[in-house]
């Protein structure tokens, strides 16, 4: 299957399957290149009939709709250059609508417009450079802080430090009680990240996959890992 449908089809799953699969939609928007993602979007409209964002909006309700649609809508600069004023002052904005505090009532970050605005539209050079603003700021990095919104928060990993969210998910999938759903998640991980080095995750898990992982999954899982090791 061309990348492009396979990621077209692996959106509509998960929005099918409703809010615990969204985590979904938030890697393939966020790992994905600009063209690799409009080309996910072009074809979904050839599979489906309706594009992406159509589905999203009738479907997600709340301010994750919102995140979703800007999210799988971006086409971000793919640069090197980092504006690093405009990258300080974006670290503050986040930081003040994450901690905000409306009266009584602590309001969501993913309701704040400002934090949509920045994780939809920024290149990923330049939320890395926001990233480590934040944390010079903070007390806590940025995903610390939205420990309690985990769709935002998975949003932050897979365009600030990818690492972080791939090393997670192997170990979820790795552990003795791991679910059906997270042993998908880490063959969807192996199988569809051509772009990035996972030499050294597979390194720190490979002892793992050989202890608790049987068959033919066992064999699939060293397979493309030994491939990306060469």
């Amino acid at each position: 299957m061309h990348p492009w449908e396979r990621d077209a089809r692996l959106l509509k799953k998960a929005l099918k399957k409703g809010p615990p699969h969204y985590n979904v939609i938030v890697e393939i928007a966020c790992t994905r290149s600009s063209d690799q993602l409009l080309g996910a979007r072009k074809a979904y409209h050839s599979l489906f009939d309706r594009s992406i964002e159509e589905d999203l909006a009738s479907h997600v309700k709340g301010s994750e709709r919102k995140l979703l649609v800007a999210l799988v809508s971006a086409y971000r600069y793919e640069g090197p250059k980092v504006k690093e004023d405009a990258a300080k002052s974006e670290a503050k904005a986040l930081l003040n609508a994450i901690k905000n505090n409306n009266g009584d009532h602590k309001k969501a970050a993913m309701e704040e417009d400002e934090v949509i605005w920045i994780l939809t539209t920024r290149s990923k050079p330049h939320l890395k450079v926001v990233y480590e603003q934040y944390k010079k700021i903070s007390a806590k990095t940025i995903t610390e802080d939205l420990e309690v919104e985990l769709l935002l928060k998975e949003t932050v990993e897979c365009l600030c430090t990818p690492q972080t969210y791939f090393t997670r998910v192997f170990d979820t999938a790795l552990r003795e009680d791991a679910k059906e759903d997270a042993k998908k998640a880490l063959t969807r991980l192996v199988a569809t990240q051509e772009d990035v080095d996972l030499k050294g995750i597979a390194t720190k898990f490979e002892d793992k996959i050989k202890e608790r992982v049987k068959g033919a999954y066992k064999d699939v899982l060293l397979g493309v890992l030994a491939d990306d090791r060469k």
